[in-house]
């Protein structure tokens, strides 16, 4: 009965389809936006961690915090360009429904196949994308794309040097001459983190990882 139903379901038109795919590319764009909002919006209480930590000397947070802020604004940016991936293909499949209003159905466009390619690999967009490649694919937009393959450039090597180069950049536009004044000696017995000091010493250094941990556990709350 059930495949009865379906067979006698009319087909949504490419208006009509086009419609609800630009609808949901829309959403996608203010979910990206609003992930953006919320890293830069983090961001701004990690500055005023750095500076303090700056401020008492502690090199080693606060490289540690402008390591985090360096991730931060890298996923701003995939997401800046996984939006405009994104208003493209609506753009390209309002091309294809021009076309079909001539041809009477809807024709494969490579370009968005290759733009949904790419958006599969990104890890913000793997599984939205996933979906409009079984619909495309089934309308008749795109082939079939197999590609399990998630970006993972973040974690490479080559892009952790990149941020290691970074570091010390953002360190001292965020803190000033601060951070860059701080006699080598200090930064490296700060580095170091020597077993030896005081009971107030080792407390403040427990508090100051704990929030560290809490920083970094906000920071990749809102990048995820």
């Amino acid at each position: 009965m059930e495949k009865v139903m379906n067979i006698l379901k009319p087909k949504p038109n490419p208006q009509q389809l086009l419609r609800d795919w630009q609808r949901r590319l829309r959403q996608e764009c203010r979910n990206i936006e609003r992930q953006i909002r919320d890293i830069q919006r983090e961001e701004k209480s990690v500055q005023k961690a750095i500076r303090e930590a700056a401020k008492r000397n502690d090199i080693g947070s606060a490289k540690a915090l402008a390591r985090e802020v360096v991730r931060s604004r890298r996923t701003v940016n995939r997401l800046y360009e996984n939006k405009a991936q994104l208003n493209s293909i609506s753009m390209h499949l309002g091309e294809s429904v021009a076309i079909a209003r001539t041809v009477g159905h809807l024709s494969k466009s490579a370009e968005v196949m290759k733009i949904v390619n790419n958006l599969m690999k990104a890890p913000e967009m793997a599984v939205t994308m996933q979906e409009f490649n079984k619909e495309m694919t089934k309308a008749g937009v795109i082939e079939e794309i197999v590609n399990d393959a998630v970006d993972s450039a973040l974690d490479s090597d080559d892009i952790e040097d990149e941020i290691d180069e970074e570091v010390d950049k953002v360190l001292t536009a965020i803190a000033g001459e601060t951070a860059a004044q701080l006699p080598e000696a200090v930064r490296k017995e700060r580095l170091k983190q020597p077993a030896q000091a005081t009971e107030d010493e080792e407390d403040e250094g427990v508090d100051d990882e704990e929030e560290l941990e809490e920083i970094r556990a906000r920071l990749a709350k809102v990048r995820s």
